[in-house]
């Protein structure tokens, strides 16, 4: 399979860019390499960019208590009303006598679903942990359609027919394609003579360099921090016990399959 490098300015780099790569390149790329009836299992670095929602999410950061003013159009929701599913828009129709077509705000939309109590203030300061209503923002952030919410990029993969799981923050351990960067910057770093072209050049070069076997040998790796960190073992034990199943003990050769089981439990 043919694939095609992307050179841009840092300052053009956008989100939306690599949410169209993701659309239109990456995905599609699977697609043509495993044919039909095969789903990918994308997984995604826990980065505030991944992180981020379409404009029109359901998201209370973004209502504001009362009808109209600067807060955003957002889709459509759902609640449960005695045992029935029922739709809710979130924007007044056109024809509305006091606010056509604005957003209704956090207290018509709790009202529509008799959640509204007098004297309910927007957001507490703090919200204590285990409660439920305190505010407007807690009860709707606690509604199902709202607790549902998919970032864009996990929205983009699902829309595919194509299944997203985030890694955890702070654990680079678990994300072995750092490993496989780390490899291609070495490369590059060891064949640089401080010119773009060069590095365009080189580019293809050190992706090749890192063998199949290397990045299998990475993934399982990966997989025995998550086996440790499952049977409740802290950093540094953790690290103790992968060390065990270093390719020293377990040689990996080209032709194994990495793993055997379900990323997920």
């Amino acid at each position: 399979m043919s694939f095609k490098l992307h050179f841009c300015k840092l300052n053009n780099c956008s989100y939306a860019t690599s949410l169209l790569q993701l659309k239109e390149k990456i995905i599609p790329a699977f697609e043509e390499a495993h044919g039909p009836g095969y789903q990918a299992l994308i997984m995604v670095d826990n980065s505030q960019g991944h992180a981020a929602y379409s404009v029109d999410a359901l998201l209370t950061s973004r209502m504001n208590l009362r009808p109209g003013g600067k807060q955003a159009r957002l889709r459509d929701g759902w609640f449960q009303q005695n045992g029935k599913h029922v739709m809710q828009q979130m924007n007044f129709p056109a024809n509305h006598p006091e606010f056509p077509d604005m957003p209704k705000g956090m207290k018509q939309v709790l009202i529509e679903r008799g959640l509204w109590k007098e004297s309910l203030r927007m957001h507490c300061k703090n919200c204590p942990i285990d409660a439920t209503s305190c505010c407007a923002k807690r009860i709707l952030d606690l509604q199902p359609d709202f607790k549902e919410q998919r970032s864009l990029v996990q929205e983009v993969i699902e829309a595919a027919g194509h299944l997203c799981i985030f890694l955890p923050k702070f654990h680079c351990e678990l994300n072995f394609i750092e490993f496989f960067w780390g490899a291609v910057k070495r490369y590059l770093h060891e064949h640089c003579d401080y010119t773009f072209s060069t590095l365009q050049e080189n580019l293809p070069k050190a992706l090749a360099s890192v063998e199949l076997k290397t990045i299998r040998r990475w993934e399982l790796r990966m997989i025995r921090w998550m086996d440790a960190y499952r049977s409740g073992l802290g950093a540094r034990d953790s690290q103790s016990q992968v060390k065990k199943f270093s390719s020293k003990c377990y040689p990996i050769d080209g032709s194994q399959k990495p793993w055997q089981g379900s990323l997920i439990k």
